[in-house]
């Protein structure tokens, strides 16, 4: 890619997390380097090779699957090609959002253009054109086993190519064919090997997968902000996040949390308040384990984001061409296993961020721990104050538990037992939204209660950092003098943690976060 965000210039096999990070966030627009193009014209040229010659070639002139056996004449190739998208697209659920979408597009074109896959120049600049006119396919997020492809949410991918079927456009939900002419784009026939190139791939279980790991780095930096701000609410110590304790242990992650969390806490004159004479000794786990836990989690999403990045640039679909010795190889690159194993961890670190986050809230509102007044309310009793927002914690980070349970261990044989082990990795990587939202809540609940928290300590101040993101909240939420409609502060603690918000202006410190 090139090094601008205004406008991506996509080297096929070379894409960056931050390029995907950009396309997530934002609709950019997108072209082809132009020596990308000399390798897809001579993979197109060796299906046309092939489809001359006449010999059976799986997927170019033959049924599909267990179908395989099925010779199919020349002149039967292009229905061949669109029976498989018309009876592919099955899906049903919810539509997948537009910013995964962008994604799913994205990586498809990459992959599609890197030279393997036999696919016309044409098929390429007709989804580049699609993406570029902001045309996102209604793509349903459920229906597919992440083996042999994400075939059917590809499927509805490529109806829109096609002129058939429901898009997204301008804001509407409309039909392919009058959104295609609108934007001035001829729908395409598809050709030889065509249709499969497109639905095969780990695009869909691979960008829904991103979603969740740009998520989870958003939770991560505001999991650690607001635990900042908990431990000096609690009037806890920073002792736990000396360096040589750390650097004793080794693990990278649980250093680099350590070291953000020094930065965090600095200069609070909270924490120089209670040095002497403090009868404590020890702060419960949740305010004296967060470098351990959230270095671990650290240490998972930069992992789980090395296997996404190799995805998002791999070549997945099946079978490939290779020009250099005219070879057609059947294999099964279309397997999800690496995005299911990357989307289970992802899955474990999201609900151990929100757990880590319920416990502190948890000590906040318990007097007998906090030494803060009840519930975080000046007149408990009265007040129920943050009670049953607790309550609410603990319902999300219950939910978690049930969610993060592995779904890569499963499979479910497919297609007459031809595809008999299957990833599951779409839905492995589809429930991280919803993980990831209930976390955010947690988060956002805690940010609330540690502010409240900080209150009762005043006039001493906490450290320069954490009283920003203080004064951030309070431009959004007043402080909880008594009992009044709770939801809405609630919604607008959770739109901080989600858009990245409590981290924004101390983007430095977390670095380490975003190769």
């Amino acid at each position: 890619m090139n090094e601008s965000h205004h406008h991506l210039t996509l080297q096929p096999g070379e894409l960056r997390l931050a390029d995907l990070r950009a396309v997530w966030a934002a609709h950019v627009p997108l072209s082809l380097a132009p020596e990308a193009w000399a390798a897809v014209e001579a993979s197109c040229a060796l299906v046309q090779k092939i489809t001359a010659k006449g010999d059976p070639a799986y997927g170019i002139n033959t049924g599909f699957g267990i179908l395989a056996k099925a010779h199919i004449p020349n002149d039967q190739l292009a229905t061949l090609q669109r029976n498989l998208i018309l009876s592919h697209a099955v899906g049903t659920g919810e539509l997948i959002a537009d910013n995964i979408v962008r994604l799913i597009v994205l990586t498809k074109i990459g992959s599609l253009a890197r030279g393997y896959s036999g696919v016309r120049p044409l098929i390429i600049e007709t989804l580049i054109a699609l993406y570029n006119a902001g045309i996102m396919p209604a793509i349903p997020s459920q229906g597919s086993v992440g083996a042999s492809g994400d075939l059917a949410p590809l499927a509805h991918m490529t109806l829109a190519m096609l002129g058939v079927g429901p898009v997204r456009y301008r804001g509407e939900l409309m039909e392919a064919s009058a959104a295609l002419q609108a934007a001035g784009i001829e729908p395409v026939t598809l050709a030889a090997k065509e249709g499969l190139a497109l639905i095969n791939g780990t695009q869909v279980s691979t960008a829904l997968a991103l979603h969740g790991l740009f998520m989870a780095e958003r939770l991560l930096e505001a999991g650690m902000v607001a635990g900042s701000l908990s431990v000096d609410a609690a009037r806890g110590s920073d002792a736990p996040f000396d360096a040589r304790i750390h650097a004793v242990r080794g693990q990278p992650g649980q250093i680099a949390a350590a070291h953000i969390y020094r930065e965090l806490v600095k200069g609070s004159a909270i924490r120089a308040s209670h040095l002497v004479g403090d009868e404590r000794v020890q702060d419960p786990y949740s305010l004296r384990c967060q470098p351990q836990v959230m270095g671990a989690a650290m240490d998972l999403i930069a992992n789980a984001g090395r296997t996404l990045l190799i995805e998002s640039n791999a070549v997945t679909d099946n079978p490939l061409l290779f020009p250099d010795d005219g070879a057609i190889v059947s294999g099964g690159n279309f397997h999800a296993e690496p995005v299911a194993f990357a989307a289970d961890t992802l899955a474990l670190a999201i609900a151990e961020i929100g757990a880590l986050s319920e416990r502190r809230i948890a000590l906040l509102i318990d007097a007998n721990l906090s030494g803060l007044p009840a519930f975080l309310v000046k007149e408990p009793g009265l007040n129920s104050g943050f009670m049953i927002a607790h309550v609410t914690a603990a319902a999300l980070a219950s939910e978690n538990k049930s969610l993060a349970h592995p779904a890569s261990v499963d499979s479910l044989p497919t297609s007459a037992n031809q595809e008999d082990h299957v990833s599951m990795a779409t839905f492995a990587a589809r429930r991280l939204d919803q993980m990831a939202h209930n976390t955010a809540v947690i988060v956002g609940i805690e940010l609330l209660a540690a502010a409240q928290g900080i209150e009762f300590h005043r006039p001493l101040t906490s450290s320069d950092h954490l009283e920003h993101v203080h004064a951030q909240l309070r431009s959004r939420v007043a402080p909880y003098d008594a009992d009044r409609f709770f939801a809405p502060d609630i919604e607008a603690a959770r739109k901080m943690v989600v858009e990245g918000e409590l981290s924004a202006s101390i983007k430095e410190l977390f670095t380490v976060l975003h190769p």
